[in-house]
């Protein structure tokens, strides 16, 4: 990319400007002794030649432009943007000024860079400068289907940039073009082949292509290192396992526990494996040991459940959801909602959050999503029921799905309330909605089990704990597949 700051943008520029000579030719020369300033990097020196210049000729694009070169030299970055904007009102289509102002909001991370460089490539459509910037933009905006295309047209200019290069790949992985990321990853492996960062990306890149064993073959230097790291190590135990090598990846995860035993992920693995191969006993065993060591581990309660209703213990299997939702709450959202719910609650301010949705729930009464956040804001506040809050958060919730019927969402927490206030039948009733939309909706299953334990029709609940079982199942397989990409969105080499 170019480097906007310094001394590199300004002899880009200066070496564009010299093609557009815009003030007219006369026996002195102010462009050439300006220039040779900015050179210099005698910036005063040029802001002082400008300012007779720019008095004399007060509509040339080019002696704006550069003033703002000058300005950026010096770091002054906004009168250096408003020189730049100078210089486009005259010229809107004066490319060195263009590209000067998309660099300098570029790197201060600023929207207002993507016009200014939409800009330029109508004016240049093969530029792969500027393919690059929009493609790392839109990385940043979390459009991969848009970085994709635009890293795709910068050719090899992305090379030079390992950090670029990885948004590359990781883009590509999230477009599920697995194949192609394998040689983008394999690219910035080549560069650096020490770094386990990049062996840990290859590999996660062909474990999702199906290439297990090229996945384990790009981590062997890793495991054979005198100290292997824990995500490598996680990464070759699901290698071995897909490759149908059970035993060497129960080995390598029994290693990685020992050197991290408190790494609760690990843990869940090892139930994973030991449920595909019906260990079910094996599998509980070994979360036993997590659980000794991380006592309030929700996510080891989860798996744990899941074992026990493969083996017909649902008293167990029960008490361990249960478990897990008193330990975290959250529990009791889907995870859309928890996302929603935790971009609304400000960085976990539910006070601040509240104040956010009533703002909004006063310019917009009939938005069902709104009072359902705001039910289920309150909600995580746990309010006693008989308080005035807990009233609040029931009116809320019966005002979602009275505007919405089918917020599911909206139904649990709702569910959840009436299970405080013991009102049972209300509470089935909830799930049961939620059911019938959804029928392998966890925290609906979740909450009609804990229902219909307080009832004497019991007969259900097996059933129930076993479809809760499958969707947790489920859950956990893209839990892990989330957290495999993880390791590939880590920062990858950076350049010297």
């Amino acid at each position: 990319m170019r480097q906007a700051s310094g001394f590199g943008l300004l002899v880009l520029l200066l070496i564009s400007l010299s093609g557009f000579s815009l003030f007219a030719q006369s026996g002195a020369d102010p462009i050439g002794e300006i220039t040779a300033a900015l050179r210099a990097r005698d910036f005063s020196t040029a802001l002082q030649l400008l300012q007779p210049a720019l008095q004399h000729s007060p509509n040339n694009a080019q002696l704006w432009t550069l003033q703002a070169l000058a300005y950026s030299g010096k770091g002054q970055r906004k009168d250096a943007l408003a020189a730049f904007r100078s210089a486009l009102r005259l010229s809107p289509d004066y490319l060195p000024a263009l590209e000067g102002s998309a660099q300098l909001e570029y790197d201060s991370g600023n929207a207002a860079a993507v016009p200014l460089l939409q800009h330029v490539l109508r004016l240049r459509p093969n530029d792969p400068t500027t393919h690059a910037m929009l493609a790392v933009i839109a990385f940043k905006k979390g459009d991969c289907a848009s970085a994709v295309q635009h890293f795709a047209q910068s050719g090899s200019l992305v090379d030079s940039q390992p950090g670029a290069l990885q948004e590359y790949g990781v883009c590509l992985m999230e477009v599920k073009q697995s194949d192609k990321a394998i040689t983008i990853f394999q690219r910035i492996l080549a560069n650096h082949p020490d770094d386990p960062r990049a062996r840990r990306s290859l590999a996660t890149a062909q474990l999702s292509a199906g290439q297990p064993q090229d996945a384990i073959t790009t981590l062997q230097p890793l495991l054979e290192s005198g100290s292997p790291d824990v995500s490598g190590m996680q990464l070759a135990a699901a290698a071995y396992e897909a490759n149908k090598d059970t035993p060497s990846a129960v080995k390598v995860l029994h290693e990685a526990i020992v050197k991290d035993p408190h790494n609760i992920t690990l843990y869940v693995d090892f139930a994973n494996i030991a449920m595909t191969h019906q260990s079910f006993q094996t599998g509980i065993d070994m979360i036993d040991a997590g659980l000794n060591l991380e006592p309030k581990a929700a996510e080891l309660y989860l798996a744990r459940g899941v074992l026990y209703v493969q083996l017909a213990d649902y008293e167990k299997a029960g008490a361990d959801f249960e478990k897990a939702e008193q330990l975290d709450p959250h529990q009791a959202l889907s995870a859309a909602a928890q996302s929603m719910v935790a971009e609304e609650r400000n960085q976990d301010d539910p006070d601040r959050a509240l104040a956010t949705v009533r703002s909004k729930l006063a310019k917009k009464p009939e938005d069902a999503f709104l009072w359902y956040l705001q039910a289920a804001i309150l909600a995580q506040k746990a309010p006693n029921p008989g308080s005035a809050e807990f009233h609040q958060t029931m009116l809320s919730g019966n005002k979602a799905v009275g505007l919405q019927p089918s917020l599911s969402a909206a139904h649990n927490v709702l569910a959840k309330l009436y299970l405080q206030a013991g009102q049972i039948a209300p509470a089935i009733k909830e799930c049961r909605l939620v059911l019938r939309d959804n029928p392998e909706d966890q925290t609906a299953l979740y909450h009609l089990v804990l229902a219909l334990r307080k009832t004497n029709d019991k007969a259900e609940i097996p059933e129930l704990l076993k479809r809760l079982a499958k969707a947790r199942q489920d859950a956990t397989k893209e839990e892990v597949e989330h957290n495999r990409y993880k390791l590939v969105t880590e920062p990858g080499p950076q350049s010297n």
